[in-house]
């Protein structure tokens, strides 16, 4: 079948990059336009791939008859030509069809026409039987129009041809093809039919009729006929029409690069040719171009096989690189183009404005009447703050108002998320209507929340607009499964690696996530695999097992002990590629360039060992891996190199390589398998094939580790209101934190226990605004900080909150007339504040008898960053506290005359200031009296007048009613007039006495940017080295708020220049507790605010106090009752009468807590919890009224709070401690024994034994013991059996504590302790008889022999021990005698040859016991190794040995083994072996390098290098100097010795020693001499001269043979006779005895030897 039609591919291609089950979307970028939009470009794809039910059955027919032609050949033929002509009937039917299709705008794409050109070749792999799979199909929206990115109108004739055509020879094929198929005796027909299911799959229905042999032997001769008639055909239209040949694509010609001007037209050419025609498809960065969705921006035409593709007036976002794809049945190819748009940006040209204004950069502003002065820019119908959900789709839009209206200009308008630019892409989609702006997000994802911008430009003005867009996480398909990770970003990619990185997600399920899965898939495929077996935690990844030059996307998913989560949306692809190349594909191709290109030419070196790399280093350490990065070497040839990485473990020190295997090629690599803790260096090595190159330097020492630390928790969490739905959060930054990502916020309603994220992707800074809260509800808050090595801990809780808007009603005009002018919000794009805001001011600001709440602006333009002021306007009606409020102080207050004579009125107030000024009012404020009568102060009362010229006037009420707090504003004034002020106290005793006159204050209003003095200064807890030192925030803040405090310290008696500061960094809180006082010193504090304009003026000074620790001073204790109840006790042995108790937490008082009681009673107080909990955190404090300043407080901090949980724990449900918890222990005989020990026990002490919820007892199954004294409680069972499986539990009683241990043992575990008491049971068996203490195991000797031993115990005399191996028995020449209890096999030079199987057996009459050791694969592998490294140990150093050839070095081994290899290198260079250097082994114990006829260039230095398969061994000899030297002179001693051997003169051979002749006999010998020179010769008898003549006949013939001849030998011949051999290199003398014997003679000498030993006898 062919491939898909070119559309078809392109959709299935974009689809498998995004949409799968896990990642589907409902709409993709191209899927965006409206339906009415869809169907002006769908239609095009109907005309081609949808018809009528008409045409496809008339296509069916044509088909069906094209196949059932089977009879002769002239029914055959006349068949065919119906079926092309009805072929065509149905092509032009279908070019009609599209017509109608494209005037009517047809959408739908169920009806498609198979494509019939598939039965003209196999099915390539990229063809698929239909546009969409089924379960594409299923996840597609019911509207979902399938994109078809087609040309225009005007190619639908060109596209109808090619199939008109197809059709034609698909039908000639079919019938030819079911008219050769048939076999004898068997017709084939096939009837086609159109699946239901699927258009384009043809089932075949096959019918079988038997005919008689004549008829079937007439039809195969027809059919041979036919066959051959059809061959000589198909050739000679083969030779006729050889365009019609099937070849793949190929570009003839190639669009060329251009870079243009913006406004100008710009066209690509190319020209393709192939069989079938290919299809040409444009795509722009990789992107189909659709000439719908972009009406008349582009025209794609094909004419006369040229493709062009024409872009109108181009912009700056045309630079782009542009692809032409050609396609057909044999095949794909791309070539590419780069267009350059320019814009201008020099002075402006008059000539292109006379051109029109639409020549114009869009920057430049111009007017009818030429630039224009000012362009407003206004927001209309503008979004807000939006919520969203993972998947689903978002619109962000406003309607953008410019005055004054320029036609043919259009503004630039960009859209920002979090500062950063955003731009299209098949997430996200931008338009501008010409009115309205609107950002469409078609899948939303997390990655996608942020603060979005919108930036409009005109010309020199632009405007812009903000709000926040939060994203929800997807319903997870596993309940209580994390969400799913987000920023997927592939940070690095090298060839043989690509590092992920990730954020951690806000939401983990409920239980902690465990760590993460990667998942890769290669970009053109819809196979995901995952990368890693195990979870990781560390937020980054290096994938390995890449392809090098193919492109991964990848994917993320969470787990924790629930389950998997969804995966994260898919990173762009990477391409597994070294960085270089990557950069070098980038740059082609790219725009013409004009510069100049020099090319140099370089003679190529071969055989070129790479030097070490440079610069290597450790990148990147976790716990988990370690990468490792370097430079190339600049010595490496003009081949590729490979790299090989070593690492040494610091406590073998040995070098070990890592990568044997797989060599890496790019200048990174991530290591794995290192062990937590342990420290490691590294070295590289380069290699080619010339060699491996020398080791680059070591890296430092590194320790494997997480390098990077979890965060610390933030602090101080602070939320104030914002409005009706919202709050801002604040929080102290995490400290130290390193590679910080960012923080996620968690909300809860008090008191529900749930928290909710309030932001899903990490932000940065201190500041958030939590939208979507339900207004009047409470809120508390907490927040984590994140970084790619984890989540901290969550904050400590915040204070709670109730939302609602922060500016509140109730407020007159006449209190504070600059509410009433204030803007009704601004948009805030710092820190968190995210949108339209209103501002922050508190609604029980102002109304309130008491000053709790923050401040009022001082500019009306600055509102929304600003709090109300801290200022009461109110009068308290009644003089004494409400009757409730003293009942919940625990004291009644009678009217007793006896204590109203004892009181008196308070003393005047002083130190009065001016804390804030307007321009028609002043805020006062004061200290209190020093002396308050014995009774609490109900109110102050103001007076102030007008100082005219320095006169006063007459004095005037400021107030009727009396103010509880030390500060008033003072309302009505004379703006620039002087006042003077006055201030009286009063309590239940009466009005006292004022205060003295202040200093004038001019009424007028403050700009000053600073914020003004703290004020309300007061120390407590003062101790002899430490106090309590709080105030009160200053009224007026300046111009931005107050951001924190310096305190400053100096003794009472110092001057003004001796003030130092206690805190180097801002102050958060408004108390501080300053340590390191020195006793009886005297001190004195000041205040001072911080804001972001400065430091303000300081407050009064508070004391001067003495560092002293009063005698009776007291500290808060801890209590805990019986019933786990925690309590706070304070206790005070010097109050007065009218002291009371006041409890604060944080220096803020308890009195509203609903978590806190408190009791008072006489001198005691007790401040109760009624739960304890993280919200309990902080400081409690508790001060005595009507005393000298005492108080205490204590810290309950995350370590005090769990301390003093464990203790209620323990008082309210006493537990027996325990020591050891319940375990199991096997004994000796496979008996089973648990056991536990608790710490104490009494002798009251009870133990329950229980066995799956039922109490077992003493019986034969069970034995128990149980020791008071020690605490050991033990229960004992002689076998585990299959019943006895299940949970055990000792239960403990002594008292009142319980206490119990329980031991599981089900599943694998009780399996596997019930083998294990099985075995102990044999083992125990066992070793009754004799028996291996110690199994089978082997040594390598120090001669490089193996040693198999093992250790056996429990033997005697008769004992025997066999030896095996591979199960044939091995003869011992010895006997053991097991003195020592070592049993041992000797193996001497051990090879190849002894790998096998060997057992060792001991028995006697008790029984025998057998120890097998298997020396097989990777085993024997390991003891080769082992023997190698032994035999590498025992080399000799180098020597110098000279020899006739040349120079040998040679080292002794033990023995030689081919699995040890040998390298020899030269000046760090690996020697190359050639006839004049060799390498060799003599005698398996020499291993030697030979250098024959040396040279001066062969001096230097030598190494060995013996190679165990682990390690390298090296030994080295220097070869140089006076060893070379005399080396190189006793070879040529011996050279010419040997030349002198060689050519000396020597009888080769032919003489024998001994000739025993017959007188008269003639006597030849014959001799074969050499010599260079021809030696001469010479005979010898008797050790004289002999010379040739008639009787001896001496011949010497070419200089090789000698002959020596007697004629007639004589007796007088007999003797020794010698033959010389004489040159220049010397002479050679052999030897030879002539014996003639007389036949007569020796008969008679045999016949006197008989008589002889007769008379003997």
């Amino acid at each position: 079948m062919m491939s898909l039609p070119f559309y078809q591919r392109l959709h299935d291609h974009y689809d498998r990059s995004y949409r799968n089950k896990d990642l589907r979307t409902t709409m993709s970028q191209y899927h965006e336009q409206e339906k009415k939009s869809s169907a002006i470009y769908t239609h095009g794809s109907t005309a081609y791939s949808s018809r009528s039910l008409a045409a496809r059955r008339q296509e069916s027919q044509a088909f069906s008859l094209a196949s059932s032609s089977s009879a002769s050949y002239l029914q055959q033929a006349s068949q065919a030509t119906t079926e092309s002509s009805l072929a065509s009937a149905v092509s032009r039917k279908a070019a009609s069809a599209y017509d109608y299709g494209y005037s009517h705008g047809f959408t739908d794409s169920s009806l498609m026409l198979e494509d019939y050109s598939s039965k003209l070749s196999p099915q390539t792999k990229r063809a698929k039987k239909s546009l969409l799979s089924g379960e594409e199909k299923e996840n597609l929206p019911s509207d979902y129009m399938v994109p078809i990115f087609s040309g225009r109108q005007v190619h639908v004739g060109g596209i109808t041809d090619t199939e008109e055509e197809r059709i034609k020879e698909a039908a000639a094929y079919i019938a030819q093809r079911n008219l050769l198929a048939s076999e004898e005796g068997i017709t084939t027909s096939k009837q086609s039919s159109v699946s239901k299911q699927s258009l384009s799959t043809l089932h075949q229905e096959e019918v079988f009729e038997k005919k008689s042999r004549k008829v079937a032997l007439r039809e195969k001769a027809e059919h041979l006929s036919l066959r051959k008639t059809l061959e000589e055909t198909e050739a000679f239209h083969r030779k006729m029409n050889e365009d019609h040949l099937l070849h793949a694509p190929e570009f003839v010609i190639k669009p060329r690069s251009h870079t243009v001007w913006e406004k100008e037209n710009v066209k690509l050419h190319c020209s393709v040719s192939g069989w079938p025609a290919p299809r040409v498809t444009w795509y722009k960065n990789q992107v189909p171009i659709n000439v719908h969705a972009n009406p008349g921006k582009y025209i794609i035409e094909s004419r006369y096989g040229m493709h062009t593709l024409e872009i109108i007036k181009c912009d700056f976002e045309d630079t782009a690189q542009y692809r032409a794809s050609a396609m057909n049945a044999k095949g794909e190819l791309s070539t590419y183009a780069s267009v350059v748009v320019k814009r201008y940006k020099g002075e402006f040209d008059e000539t292109r404005f006379r051109a029109g204004a639409s020549t114009l950069p869009l920057s430049f502003a111009v007017t009818p009447y030429g630039y224009a002065s000012k362009f407003d820019i206004h927001f209309d119908d503008k979004f807000d703050v939006s919520f969203g959900r993972e998947g689903e789709t978002l619109s962000l839009g406003c309607r953008v108002v410019i005055t004054p209206e320029i036609k043919h200009f259009q503004p630039e308008i960009q859209w920002y998320r979090n500062g950063i630019p955003v731009s299209s892409s098949k997430w996200v989609q931008t338009h501008w209507s010409g009115e309205r702006a609107s950002l469409t997000f078609s899948h939303l994802n997390k990655e996608d929340e942020g603060l979005y911008t919108i930036r409009v430009q005109m010309g020199e003005y632009y405007e812009q607009y903000s709000a926040y867009v939060f994203v929800r996480d997807g319903d997870a398909e596993i309940e209580g499964a994390p969400a799913s990770p987000l920023d997927v970003v592939c940070v690095d990619a090298n060839k043989d690696y690509i590092i992920v990185s990730w954020k951690q997600p806000a939401v983990d399920g409920g239980s902690p996530i465990l760590g993460y899965f990667i998942d890769k898939c290669e970009v053109g495929t819809d196979s995901w695999s995952q990368c890693n077996d195990t979870p990781v935690k560390f937020a980054r990844f290096p994938v390995t097992g890449l392809l090098e030059g193919r492109s991964y996307i990848f994917r993320v998913r969470a787990v924790n002990k629930t389950g998997i989560g969804l995966p994260s949306r898919v990173s762009e692809p990477a391409a597994a590629l070294d960085p270089a190349e990557k950069a070098r594909l980038r740059s082609q191709p790219s725009a013409p360039w004009t510069g100049q290109i020099i090319v140099t030419e370089e003679e190529p070196r071969e055989g070129i060992v790479p030097g070490p790399p440079t610069d290597l280093s450790v990148i990147e350490a976790t716990q988990s891996y370690v990468v490792l990065s370097w430079k190339p070497p600049g010595q490496r040839g003009h081949e590729g190199i490979l790299y090989f990485v070593e690492k040494c473990d610091m406590e073998t020190e040995n070098w070990q390589r890592v990568n044997t295997e797989l060599p890496v090629k790019s200048p990174r690599f991530a290591l794995f398998d290192l062990t937590e803790g342990k420290s490691y260096r590294f070295r590289v090595r380069c290699s080619n094939s010339a060699g491996v190159g020398e080791p680059s330097e070591a890296t430092e020492v590194t320790v494997v580790g997480d390098k990077l630390d979890i965060p610390k928790a933030p602090g101080n969490i602070i939320p104030s209101r914002n409005t009706d739905t919202s709050v801002v959060v604040s929080w102290e930054e995490s400290k130290d934190a390193k590679e910080l990502v960012g923080y996620y916020i968690e909300s809860s309603v008090v008191g529900s226990g749930k928290w909710e994220p309030c932001n899903n992707n990490p932000v940065k800074g201190p500041r958030f605004t939590c939208h979507g809260l339900e207004t009047g509800q409470s809120y508390i808050f907490r927040v984590r900080a994140v970084n790619a090595a984890g989540l901290s801990e969550y904050s400590q809780d915040s204070e709670a909150i109730e939302v609602k808007a922060a500016i509140g009603g109730g407020v007159s005009p006449d209190v504070w007339p600059e509410l009433n002018d204030a803007p009704g919000g601004l948009t805030d794009s710092r820190g968190g504040m995210h949108e339209t805001s209103q501002p922050a001011f508190m609604k029980d600001a102002l109304l309130d008898s008491k000053l709790s709440k923050p401040s009022l602006p001082s500019s009306s333009h600055n509102l929304g960053q600003k709090e109300v002021s801290n200022v009461s306007e109110t009068v308290q009606e009644e003089l004494a506290p409400p009757p409730q409020e003293t009942a919940l102080k625990g004291e009644s207050k009678s009217d007793d005359p006896k204590k109203k004579k004892n009181l008196a009125a308070p003393s005047p107030p002083y130190d009065i200031t001016c804390l804030e000024s307007f321009r028609d009012s002043m805020v006062l404020g004061w200290k209190q009296p020093d002396k308050t009568g014995g009774a609490e102060i109900t109110g102050y009362y103001v007076n102030y007048r007008e100082v005219i010229d320095g006169v006063p006037g007459k004095w005037r009420e400021a107030n009727i009613k009396a103010v509880s707090e030390e500060v008033y504003k003072i309302s009505n004034l004379k703006e620039n007039t002087e006042y003077q002020f006055q201030v009286a106290a009063m309590n239940i005793a009466g009005l006292g006495e004022a205060s003295a006159v202040s200093e004038c204050f001019k009424c007028e209003e403050w700009t000053i940017a600073v914020p003004g003095p703290p004020h309300n200064l007061k120390y407590s807890e003062v101790r002899k080295t430490s106090m309590v030192l709080q105030w009160k925030p200053p009224i007026h803040s300046g111009r931005t708020p107050v951001i924190g405090y310096f305190v400053d310290i100096k003794e009472a008696n110092a001057k003004d220049d001796q003030w130092r500061g206690l805190n180097e960094a801002v102050l958060k809180n408004k108390y501080l507790k300053v340590q390191g006082l020195q006793e009886g010193v005297s001190y004195v504090f000041r205040v001072r605010a911080m804001n972001q304009a400065g430091v303000g003026k300081p407050s009064d000074l508070a004391g001067p106090v003495v560092a002293e620790t009063r005698p009776g001073t007291k500290e808060l204790v801890v209590s805990v009752n019986d019933d786990g109840i925690i309590s706070l006790i304070f206790e005070c042995d010097q109050m007065s009468p009218n002291s009371e108790f006041i409890w604060s937490k944080d220096y803020v008082a308890t009195e509203d807590s609903t978590r806190l009681e408190v009791e008072s009673k006489g001198n005691k107080t007790k401040l109760t919890f009624k739960e304890l909990g993280m919200e309990d955190l902080g400081i409690y404090s508790c001060d005595v009224t009507d005393t000298d300043g005492i108080a205490a407080s204590y810290l309950i901090d995350e370590e005090e709070l769990k301390r003093l949980l464990v203790l209620s724990q323990e008082h309210k449900f006493p537990t027996v401690a325990v020591k050891s918890d319940l375990a199991v222990e096997i004994l000796e005989k496979g008996q089973v024994r648990f056991w536990m020990q608790a710490e104490k026990l009494s002798g009251n002490a009870k133990v329950n034994y229980v066995f799956n919820e039922k109490e077992v007892f003493e019986g034969p199954k069970y034995k128990m013991h149980f020791d008071r004294n020690t605490g050991i409680i033990e229960m004992f069972m002689d076998k585990l059996l299959d019943e006895d499986e299940g949970t055990y539990t000792f239960q403990l009683q002594d008292g009142r504590a319980t206490g119990h241990s329980t031991l599981v043992l089900i599943g694998d575990v009780y399996k596997n302790l019930q083998k294990e008491a099985e075995f102990q049971r044999q083992e125990w068996i066992r070793k009754q008889g004799p028996h291996f203490a110690e199994y089978l195991s082997w040594e390598v000797t120090g001669e490089c022999n193996v040693l198999l031993k093992c250790k056996v115990a429990n033997i005697k005399k008769e004992t025997h021990i066999l030896w095996y191996k591979d199960e044939r028995e091995i003869s011992v020449d010895e006997k053991h005698d097991f003195k020592d209890g070592i049993c041992t096999l000797l193996i001497t030079e051990f090879s190849k040859k002894d790998a096998g199987i060997y057992e060792v057996i001991l028995k006697d009459d008790r029984g025998k016991d057998k120890s097998r050791l298997k020396l097989v694969d990777e085993a024997f592998q390991e003891l080769m190794t082992e023997v190698c490294n032994k035999i590498a140990l025992s080399a000799s150093d180098l020597k110098i040995q000279s020899t006739a050839e040349g120079i040998r070095l040679y080292s002794l081994v033990s023995y030689y083994l081919d699995d040890l290899k040998v390298n020899w290198s030269h000046n760090g260079t690996a020697i190359r072996y050639t006839d004049r250097v060799k390498s060799g082994v003599t005698g398996e114990q020499q291993i030697w390098l030979q250098i024959s006829e040396p040279t001066p260039n062969d001096q230097g230095k030598y190494v060995m290098e013996l190679f165990d398969g682990k390690t390298g061994h090296q030994k080295t000899v220097d070869l140089s100097g006076q060893d070379y030297e005399e080396a190189f002179a006793e070879f040529q001693r011996l050279k010419q010795a040997a030349i002198a051997e060689k050519n000396r003169a020597r009888v080769v051979g032919g003489l024998p020693d001994v000739v025993t002749i017959q007188e008269g006999k003639t006597l030849n010998l014959t001799c074969t001499v050499w010599g260079d020179p021809t030696p001469e010769i010479s005979w010898l008898k008797n050790e004289k001269s002999l010379d040739s003549d008639d009787h001896c006949n001496l011949r010497f013939e070419a200089g090789k043979t000698a002959f020596f001849t007697v004629s007639g030998v004589t007796t007088a011949d007999s003797g020794k006779y010698g033959l010389v051999v004489k040159n220049k290199y010397g002479s050679e003398t052999m030897d030879f005895t002539i014996s003639v014997f007389i036949p007569e003679e020796e008969a008679r000498m045999a016949a006197a030897k008989p008589q002889t030993g007769s008379k003997a006898k």
